[in-house]
């Protein structure tokens, strides 16, 4: 059988078909769709969009959390072989305007009213856009637009389009190659437009069965699907490896109730990039902190233990009677507990990816018993490129290369993929795919790294943004800004570092306090505080982040390549970066370059030795309004230390 999405949809539907393919939780109760219902509801979506004139190889937007119902629209544009682009839900309309035009698109489903509102609001600049599918019709009643609809009216068009014509579905899913393309991802788009990475279904399906078979996925994972659809990292994890594999796909109520769902589904399998991983500790230290003194002392001596031994334990090493004794004490009262509490109590297998993750911030996790692993991919790789096998899990590496993937490393340290995951091209930019693709296959991944003596990958930052220090003591020094900021943002209290120093002769860093964990901080010591800004220019919370640095400071400099970049002087942003302010990507990812524009007062005040600047900044609340946010902004100085000459 020629593999695609629509044709392991019927597959499960035919030899499973009382199986649970997704739950989703409404009102607080779970309901489950089984894979025939699924394959009938995308059957009645797809003649549905047949009928209101949807073509093959034409482009439809889906906007929306992940919910049954978006994901069989996706399906049901495949089956006609149409390309399903999913768009994030919380960009902004403007946003959207770009990925419309740019893929002259004409049908939309979105989830709900917010995002109708988002489109009929940039409809004007979207001349194509004349169809819009709603699943939440709630607000909506009174809405008389063109071309606006309910899913729910046209399922029921296309039911009866299907009972007329009752081989019109499987015609259509007939027609789809592997070849053909099955979707469409734009990229974050933080140094201008974004690209449309196109990908077919074979690459897709190639990279979801490759990670399947490393991982020895079966039908009996349950995964939480609570990440942007629009991000190929959860798309990979809750679309395709669920086609490929056929296992439970679990939706969340909402945002805000993902950490209990999490407790409730407990799921086996599960992918999260650093910042949650990050978010979750940081709730677990806040409660640690309120605890009493005995439960406190309790978790900080097996915590202890948990150090010294987990990682080995879970790596399958010899740790000593007496050690594993210790630890299998710690796994009663703390450790298992604590697994329970965060909802992994069942993982066999969980991922991060997105960015690197602090090693300290890793390596909590697989010392409590959880089976945390690093992965390496791209939205153009279709994300599987290096995994880390079971047993061989390293903090500071990001895996082999599975199986059908080829590594290589240019003289510069840049990083090429070959796979048979690779995109097919960006969208309408054929010189952006020569800038990337070779003629012989090769993929420039664009990031810094190498393979180490043990066939793991490497990777240090982005080749664009790794410099050298110029001047100085550490002159010509190397400095890995990602690096930096990722040692630093594993302390709690630490939310969002954008480091500096490529061609200056020190290093400097804006810092982002976590505003809950800073705040729970400050309450704990009967200081006072008037929202964000005010907390983040005490003294004391200064203090509290000096220390962090310092702490960096004397970990890198026992690092050979990278002492040079220990921090001299920091400053506490008066504001959250925010993607609605362009200072992220929807991804979370920072825009060095913008910030940097953004806040120049605030560099050249860092490095001309000033201990204070006044700084003004324009933001957009979450209502649509415009506002501004002023403070006067002290820098810090932080102690740096002599590199320690490596051991002959």
């Amino acid at each position: 059988m020629q593999l695609t999405f629509p044709r392991l949809l019927l597959k499960h539907a035919a030899e499973r078909p009382g199986a649970a393919a997704m739950r989703e939780k409404e009102y607080g109760i779970w309901q489950a769709h089984s894979w025939a219902s699924m394959a009938t509801l995308v059957e009645h979506i797809a003649c549905g969009l047949h009928q209101a004139g949807l073509q093959r190889g034409e482009h439809m937007v889906v906007i929306g959390a992940n919910r049954p119902r978006l994901y069989a629209t996706m399906l049901a544009a495949q089956s006609l072989g149409a390309i399903p682009i999913p768009l994030y839900q919380d960009a902004v309309g403007a946003e959207c305007v770009f990925p419309i035009t740019n893929a002259d698109v004409r049908f939309a489903m979105v989830e709900d009213q917010e995002q109708v509102d988002k489109l009929l609001e940039i409809r004007d600049r979207c001349p194509d856009l004349g169809n819009i599918i709603f699943d939440d019709p709630r607000g909506l009643r009174n809405y008389d637009e063109p071309g606006l609809v309910s899913l729910d009216q046209l399922i029921e068009s296309g039911r009866a389009l299907a009972g007329s014509q009752p081989f019109l579905f499987k015609t259509e899913v007939d027609k789809i190659s592997p070849d053909d393309v099955a979707a469409m991802f734009f990229t974050s788009g933080t140094t201008g437009n974004p690209k449309g990475v196109v990908h077919t279904h074979a690459t897709l399906l190639d990279r979801a069965q490759a990670g399947a078979e490393f991982d020895k996925l079966t039908t009996s994972e349950e995964v939480l699907a609570y990440l942007p659809p629009a991000w190929i990292g959860q798309n990979i994890f809750s679309y395709a490896q669920w086609l490929a594999c056929g296992y439970v796909v679990n939706c969340p109520e909402n945002a805000s109730t993902v950490t209990i769902d999490l407790k409730e589904v407990g799921p086996t399998y599960y992918f999260a990039p650093p910042r949650v991983f990050e978010g979750l500790l940081t709730s677990v230290m806040i409660r640690m902190e309120d605890a009493g003194r005995i439960k406190r002392g309790m978790f900080k001596f097996f915590m202890e233990v948990a150090k010294r031994v987990g990682p080995q334990h879970m790596d399958g090493k010899p740790v000593g009677f007496a050690q594993a004794l210790l630890y299998g004490l710690g796994n009663l009262l703390v450790y298992g507990p604590l697994r329970n509490n965060l909802g992994f109590s069942r993982v066999r297998v969980a991922y991060t990816a997105g960015e690197a993750i602090g090693p300290d911030l890793f390596t909590f996790y697989r010392s409590i018993g959880i089976n945390l692993k690093q992965l390496y991919g791209s939205t153009e790789t279709a994300v599987f490129v290096c995994l880390q096998p079971d047993n061989e899990v390293r903090a500071d590496t990001v895996g082999v290369p599975i199986q059908g993937v080829q590594i290589m490393v240019a003289d510069n340290g840049e990083i090429l993929v070959k796979s048979a995951g690779l995109l097919k091209e960006y969208y309408k930019n054929p010189t952006a795919t020569a800038e990337v693709l070779t003629v012989d296959g090769w993929y420039h991944t664009s990031d810094a790294g190498f393979i180490d003596a043990r066939g793991h990958l490497k990777i240090i930052d982005r080749v664009k943004d790794v410099g050298r220090l110029k001047g100085g003591v550490h002159d010509g020094a190397m400095f890995a800004p990602k690096y930096v900021e990722n040692k630093l943002k594993f302390f709690p209290y630490i939310k969002e570092v954008v480091a500096y120093g490529d061609s200056r002769e020190k290093v400097c860093v804006f810092i982002n306090i976590d505003f809950d964990a800073v705040g729970n901080w400050a309450e704990r010591r009967n200081l006072p505080y008037a929202g964000y800004t005010d907390l983040a220019q005490k003294p004391e919370v200064y203090q509290l982040v000096k220390e962090c640095v310092e702490k960096v400071n004397a970990d890198l400099s026992v690092d050979v390549l990278l002492a040079g970049s220990q921090i001299s002087r920091f400053l506490v942003l008066h504001k959250e970066l925010d993607a609605d302010d362009g200072e992220l990507t929807r991804t979370n990812k920072v825009r060095r370059g913008f910030i940097a524009e953004r806040y120049q007062p605030l560099i050249d005040a860092l490095y001309s030795g000033k201990t204070e600047q006044f700084i003004e900044t324009t933001v957009k609340f979450e209502d649509g309004r415009s506002g501004s946010v002023s403070a006067t902004l002290k820098i810090g100085d932080s102690r740096t230390f002599a590199p320690v000459k490596a051991a002959a």
